[in-house]
């Protein structure tokens, strides 16, 4: 099918990469520190991943005001990686708990920040879109949206001209007649599965994407060695947000030769995935930040996750 020369771009650049889909630190109170969130991603990349996924499922984009969106766009792109943003999606009211989300640390430039986007759905990730490009983002990864999403990324590749990767979500799974039409848009450069248990359902998208001459590329934080003999081609996952180097041991021994090493290191991931990727499964982003600030990625004074579940910090220790 028909590919745009930007999509074909990012799909050749994202080939075999690990992508960390990075949490975004902050305190009880809703404080966003930039250097330490730029500390935090050059963290990441330091122990392994190739590029970074923001304000994506992990990072919660859909609640965060738009300074705060660019002010992170900002910190991850000046490491000289390949920036994935995350776009659109509906946070749900009833679980940000009227929290507001401010700077603790100001960018010189932060007065540019963009004005709130129109209330529309789509309009409000255009222009996060737009952003985005303006900011040096490679691309954006698009959140599915209950209504028209073939439609979505249209607007979204006509109002903002980055390439886009899809996104086929356990909370919004996509029926395969309308993920076959999106993976064949001309702006679309691959398609992140993260289903968690539906294995055919992964299946299904993997060859639907391939098909398409679009990257697959895995989400699959509970079925990640599978993914990738199902023919998923790169990774953006949420495991990776702390850790890096186990999901990044399980790429090197698929790519190489030595199927030991590739079951060994799928075990230690899947031990990993097993108690952070759980029931209440939107706690896995708590539970994430808590090992990055055991990992010393963050303080303990900015690893809270406010849009998620309540989670006892008795957890903490099975974690």
């Amino acid at each position: 099918m028909d590919i745009s020369s930007q999509a074909a771009r990012l799909r050749e650049q994202l080939r075999g990469t690990l992508l960390a889909a990075a949490a975004t630190p902050m305190t009880a109170l809703g404080e966003v520190d930039l250097d330490l969130v730029t500390a935090y991603f050059r963290g990441l990349l330091a122990d392994g991943a190739d590029g970074l996924a923001v304000l994506a499922h992990t990072g919660r984009g859909p609640f965060l005001p738009p300074p705060v969106r660019s002010a992170v766009i900002e910190c991850a792109v000046s490491l000289g990686v390949p920036v994935l943003v995350g776009v659109g999606g509906a946070p749900d009211e009833t679980r940000t708990g009227g929290v507001t989300v401010t700077l603790s640390t100001a960018r010189p430039d932060s007065s540019a920040a963009p004005r709130d986007a129109p209330s529309g759905s789509v309009e409000r990730a255009v222009e996060e879109a737009r952003v985005a490009a303006g900011l040096g983002a490679a691309g954006v990864l698009v959140f599915p949206s209950a209504t028209d999403r073939l439609a979505l990324h249209d607007a979204v590749w006509r109002g903002a001209g980055l390439p886009m990767i899809a996104f086929d979500l356990y909370t919004l799974p996509c029926p395969p007649a309308v993920l076959k039409e999106i993976v064949g848009h001309p702006g679309v450069a691959g398609l992140k599965a993260a289903l968690l248990s539906d294995a055919m359902g992964c299946q299904e998208a993997i060859r639907i994407t391939r098909e398409a001459g679009r990257l697959a590329i895995t989400g699959e934080d509970r079925m990640f060695g599978p993914s990738l003999l199902w023919g998923a081609e790169a990774a953006l996952v949420g495991l990776a947000a702390a850790r890096v180097g186990v999901t990044r041991d399980v790429m090197r021994a698929f790519a190489g030769n030595d199927l030991r090493e590739f079951e060994r290191a799928s075990a230690r991931l899947d031990r990993l995935a097993a108690a952070t990727f759980t029931a209440p499964m939107e706690g896995y982003v708590q539970r994430m930040l808590w090992l990055a600030a055991a990992e010393g990625r963050v303080p303990r004074s900015h690893a809270f996750d406010l849009y998620g579940p309540a989670t006892e910090e008795a957890v903490l220790a099975e974690v």
